[in-house]
């Protein structure tokens, strides 16, 4: 079967940078694709969510942010992050930090500015593009503890996988690329969209979280199974 003849479907990732959930779900999904290629032909989009909203300029401890968060004292906090990297580990995105040097404290950042500039890749490079910027933001946040809440960082992040800067800073100054963001989190808040990840299949069927791949998989095949049957 020519990849024309495929049966299509489409897939919204909701998603945000800081959220390790969403590097994890997405390694899973991507297992699923691997699977899936040759017999189904799959679009990806990621859409903005943002977990912390509030979060100011400055960034917060990770550690002070999920013990608030969570009332949860430090070994608690300490003992939920051990038990993260086990799993993001096993699900193939280690988030021990890989960088040179003393591993910097995980902080959390402010993530509009990262939205921005992923919807922008998707407007003008479209969805491949997209996926690498998303990629690339995670190991940033993730293995390397970059400052992604800082423009300079990401700008640099994205410049690296081939992206103009010069387009990149006016497209982060672009006013109307902000709303365009903010009403696609509208959107999420009234699709009761309340958690990430959330994949939205074909506008219609929702995969919450982190699943093993095969869930992922046979939920893609069921859609299909669906949308032929009428």
């Amino acid at each position: 079967m020519s990849a024309e003849e495929l049966p299509k479907v489409a897939v919204d990732i909701w998603s945000d940078v800081m959220c390790p959930w969403c590097a994890i779900g997405y390694t899973q999904f991507a297992k699923a694709l691997k699977e899936l290629e040759g017999e189904i032909d799959i679009e990806v989009r990621f859409m903005p969510f943002e977990l912390n909203p509030d979060m100011p300029p400055e960034g917060r401890s990770q550690a002070e942010h999920l013990a608030a968060v969570y009332d949860r004292s430090p070994a608690e906090v300490a003992e939920m992050r051990e038990q993260l990297l086990e799993v993001a580990a096993h699900a193939g995105f280690p988030m021990e930090y890989d960088g040179e040097g003393e591993p910097p404290e995980p902080w959390m950042w402010n993530t509009f500015d990262a939205h921005k500039l992923l919807r922008w890749a998707l407007t003008v490079e479209g969805m491949e593009a997209q996926t690498a910027l998303k990629l690339a933001l995670f190991r940033a946040h993730f293995q390397q503890r970059r400052r992604i809440g800082k423009r300079s960082v990401l700008l640099d992040v994205a410049e690296n996988l081939g992206f103009d800067r010069k387009a990149m800073e006016a497209a982060l100054e672009d006013e109307a690329l902000g709303i365009a963001v903010r009403l696609e989190e509208r959107r999420a808040r009234e699709s009761n969209i309340n958690s990430v990840p959330s994949f939205i299949i074909n506008d219609r069927y929702l995969v919450p979280g982190a699943q093993e791949p095969e869930v992922y998989r046979e939920t893609l095949r069921k859609v299909v199974e669906l949308s032929q049957a009428g």
